[in-house]
This record gives C-alpha cells, sequence and structure tokens, in this order.
C-alpha cells in the first residue's frame, strides 16, 4: 500500500468516525429527551409473522399476542435509556394484565440478558433478536435505528403510536386509553 493510499484510507476512517459520532449525538438527543418517532410503517404486519426465542427457553409467536392492544418495546442490556424504562413497562404491564399485552424484544444475546433478568425479572415477555432487531425496528418505522423503541398496536395489530427514546408510564397510559 502506497503512502497516498494509506493517507486515503485514514481520511475515510476518520470520515466514518466522524459520522458515527454525529449519529450518535443525534440519538443521545432524541433519547434524552424522548421524540415520536415518524409515522408508523406501512407494512409494519410484518411483526405478526416472526417468532422469538425466549431467554428463559420456549418461544414467542407474535401471531398469538394479535387480539388485544400490545406495547411492543425494544431494548438492550447496553442501553441505558432502556433500563431506566425498563421498570415504567413492567409497572404498566402489571396494572393492565388482561387488558393489555407488554412484550420486550431484546436487542441483544442470550447470556447478557438472561444475567440482566436474573436481577431485575420483568413480568412480561421478553424475547430475543439479537441485532436483527434493529433491522426489524426501521421496518417499523424507527428510521435512525436506536433504542429504545416503542410500538403500541390496536386490537386489530395496526401500529398506532410509537416512540424513539425513553417512554413514560403516562404515557403509555395515555396512548391505551386513546384506543
Amino acid at each position: 500500500m502506497t503512502i497516498g493510499a494509506s493517507r486515503r484510507h485514514l481520511l475515510i476512517g476518520a470520515g466514518v468516525v466522524a459520522a458515527a459520532a454525529g449519529a450518535g449525538l443525534s440519538w443521545w438527543r432524541g433519547g434524552a429527551a424522548g421524540a415520536a418517532a415518524e409515522a408508523p410503517a406501512a407494512d409494519a404486519a410484518v411483526i405478526w409473522t416472526h417468532r422469538f426465542p425466549r431467554p428463559d427457553g420456549g418461544e414467542l409467536v407474535m401471531a398469538e399476542q394479535r387480539g388485544r392492544p400490545l406495547v411492543l418495546n425494544f431494548w438492550a442490556t447496553w442501553c441505558a435509556p432502556c433500563i431506566r424504562e425498563l421498570p415504567e413497562l413492567d409497572r404498566f404491564h402489571r396494572d393492565q394484565a388482561g387488558k393489555t399485552q407488554v412484550i420486550g424484544l431484546a436487542v441483544d444475546r442470550l447470556p447478557p440478558v438472561q444475567e440482566f433478568l436474573a436481577k431485575t425479572p420483568l413480568g412480561f415477555p421478553v424475547g430475543l433478536t439479537g441485532m436483527a432487531g434493529i433491522e426489524l425496528a426501521r421496518e417499523l418505522g424507527n428510521r435512525a435505528g436506536v433504542l429504545p423503541f416503542t410500538v403500541v398496536f390496536d386490537r386489530q395489530g395496526r401500529p398506532v403510536q410509537q416512540r424513539v427514546g425513553e417512554t413514560t408510564y403516562a404515557e403509555l397510559a395515555d396512548w391505551i386509553r386513546a384506543l
């Protein structure tokens, strides 16, 4: 490799790092203040075809979740805003038992999720997506592909609300009341 080629690769690498830093800043601003995501994606029906392994064994079959409102939350153990909002989601799940389903999709590997859930049990079902969950979140309207990301579906399985960044119990309750 010539000096010129090395320098060009270095400049390209620096450009990639700068772009990633800019995306990170954008994510931080959206995650810190929270932001409504773009309108729910027209192809959101794709979610109902998925099956996800569960960290405690078995499988989470999304088609079985239709028929009542659903709060679908994408999170990861390495995502601080995700970890902050999980207790709110869990409390909402307990208060809505039998009326609204809450599901967490962990964009993570099995060992960290199992370790996290052993320390902080959640009452709602959790499925594992691995990094493929980022693409699924994009298909559901999360154009930036950042976490946390929450989508609310109505009884017919249509996405009606979504949020990039942390959500709150009050916000979830307002969304469900509006259905």
